[in-house]
């Protein structure tokens, strides 16, 4: 525990590594301020301090996952030519996965006051499904203009298919469920000719 007074290094990221582990392990219903702050091993006012109130911090955490992801997908472009188009497709779909994939993500839809914020910072501009589909157009178009990317499959339909399937896992996932990775991976395989 952190004593009173003494600064926490990396607040937001120290509490929403902490909720991750708290949602993945005991489901939404188990995130409070409590469950998160004991996680993370800090005084208990801490999220409130940093946070108007839980909707606030859980519409704030489903925000950043989602920007990490659209800054990796925003990267794909510069990577056009190197390693393999299935690798670096794989490192954004897995990307919505990774800290707690499925079960964060349906915990804005367990509380309407995180969901409105939520919709309301994507209607706003904030990053979000359209933002990764759009990066992943463009690297996809990048490669298609190199021949590593088949010249008979659009770029944009491939990229619709891709982010679109990632969220219909990751919506429908639950914590404990199948890795959606292996599906993901055969649909990467398909949109690549058979790569």
């Amino acid at each position: 525990m952190s004593p009173r007074g003494v600064a926490t290094p990396d607040v937001t990221e120290l509490l929403f590594a902490a909720a991750e582990r708290v949602v993945v392990r005991d489901g939404p219903g188990a995130l409070t301020s409590r469950a998160v702050t004991t996680e993370a091993g800090c005084a208990k006012g801490l999220l409130h301090t940093h946070f108007a109130g839980m909707d606030a911090f859980v519409a704030a955490l489903c925000l950043d996952r989602f920007a990490r992801t659209a800054a990796t997908a925003r990267a794909l472009p510069a990577l056009a030519g190197t390693g393999t188009v299935a690798a670096h497709l794989a490192t954004v779909t897995d990307a919505l996965f990774d800290s707690g994939g499925p079960a964060v993500s349906g915990l804005a839809l367990t509380r309407p006051g995180a969901a409105e914020r939520f919709r309301e910072a994507m209607a706003a501009g904030a990053p979000g499904f359209t933002a990764i589909q759009d990066a992943i157009t463009a690297y996809l178009r990048a490669e298609q203009s190199i021949g590593r990317f088949p010249a008979a499959t659009d770029p944009g339909t491939a990229a619709l298919s891709l982010v679109g399937t990632a969220h219909h896992l990751l919506m429908t996932g639950w914590p404990g469920a199948p890795d959606p990775k292996e599906e993901l991976g055969r649909l990467i395989g398909l949109l690549l000719g058979g790569e």
